[in-house]
């Protein structure tokens, strides 16, 4: 299998550009039994009850991207997407990557600069970040938001690309399907009898790489950190059904169950696959081509074709602010 089998036509108007500003009021299509309904994500509760158990990633979105001058006059673009061994060195993408020398410096402002180091393939470089103060703090106060590059619309208020149970500030991308969750909905699914229990998956590079092998099996999964508790896994374990929220928490799950409790994974989730954990998906409408949809087609078969083309058709909005999709693991024989 290549990434034509997961090619798909994506019209620019389905690209949803900003949020809803009622984050649940987000249109739902509901494929876990045989037949589609359409839903909003505020029904959810609805189709929850005792013994099921929603895991969600609560991995923050870091203000990532540095826009930075060069010595030349010239601008350069950092995307911060992993700390190392301190808050100071970071792997990062670098742009433009192959006219930056390593030990050039580069300037955020007066207080924050950027040391270019070596190359590590694929335009990511180490990274040194030189600041007079508390290195966190000085992102936090020059970075911008890293949305994705197919979102063109500003966005006004940056606290819609995070969720609303978002802890640490780490990742490089948003676990969008969470985006449409709210403390009420949260609550009402615990009222419903579910239980929630949240997990960290530091959302890395391959957000941002469409497969471009001609073969999966030569695709390469770049490595991200995550931590589930002996608790979550636990919970896992005794519970009826195990709703994912988004495809990051999958792969933590699953990467949990086979390499332990933490570390970094590089788990690339293609059929076959034994899923071990998670019986339910809940996930928003992915780019064509991507390594997403290759785990949508290992959790629920190649149905996903045809209800992708149901919400094309009925006008549901796509990628990180778009509309989300319940989907039930697919029957093995």
């Amino acid at each position: 299998m290549g990434p034509e089998d997961f090619a798909y036509q994506l019209p620019d108007a389905a690209i949803a550009q900003v949020p809803l500003e009622d984050r649940p009021a987000a249109r739902l299509l509901d494929a876990v039994g045989d037949s589609v309904v359409h839903r909003t994500v505020r029904d959810l509760p609805s189709l929850l009850g005792p013994g099921d158990l929603l895991v969600v990633n609560d991995t923050r979105v870091l203000p990532a991207r540095l826009r930075l001058r060069r010595r030349t006059g010239g601008s350069a673009e950092v995307l911060l997407l992993r700390a190392l061994d301190d808050d100071e060195a970071w792997e990062a993408l670098v742009r433009p990557s192959r006219k930056l020398p390593e030990g050039t410096t580069l300037a955020v402002d007066d207080d924050l600069s950027v040391e270019v180091g070596r190359d590590l393939g694929e335009g990511r470089r180490h990274v040194r970040l030189l600041c007079n103060g508390p290195v966190l703090e000085a992102i936090h106060r020059c970075g911008e938001m890293p949305l994705p590059p197919y979102l063109t619309t500003v966005l006004e208020d940056p606290d819609r690309y995070q969720t609303v149970y978002s802890r640490r500030s780490a990742s490089a991308a948003a676990p969008t399907a969470g985006l449409h969750l709210t403390e009420q909905v949260l609550e009402a699914c615990r009222v419903a009898g579910a239980r929630i229990e949240s997990l960290e998956l530091v959302v890395g590079l391959d957000t941002f790489r469409p497969v471009t092998v001609d073969d999966l099996d030569d695709h390469r999964m770049h490595r991200e950190d995550y931590c589930v508790s002996a608790a979550t896994l636990e919970a896992c374990r005794d519970a009826t059904r195990v709703i994912a929220v988004g495809t990051t928490t999958v792969r933590a799950l699953e990467s949990a169950a086979r390499s332990g409790l933490e570390g970094r994974t590089d788990l690339f989730i293609r059929p076959p696959f034994d899923f071990r954990v998670v019986d339910v998906l809940l996930t928003n409408f992915h780019q064509p081509r991507s390594s997403l949809l290759v785990m949508l087609e290992a959790f629920a078969g190649p149905r996903w074709r045809e209800l992708y083309g149901t919400a094309l058709a009925d006008g549901y909005r796509f990628l990180s602010f778009g509309d989300a999709m319940l989907v039930g693991r697919a029957a093995t024989s």
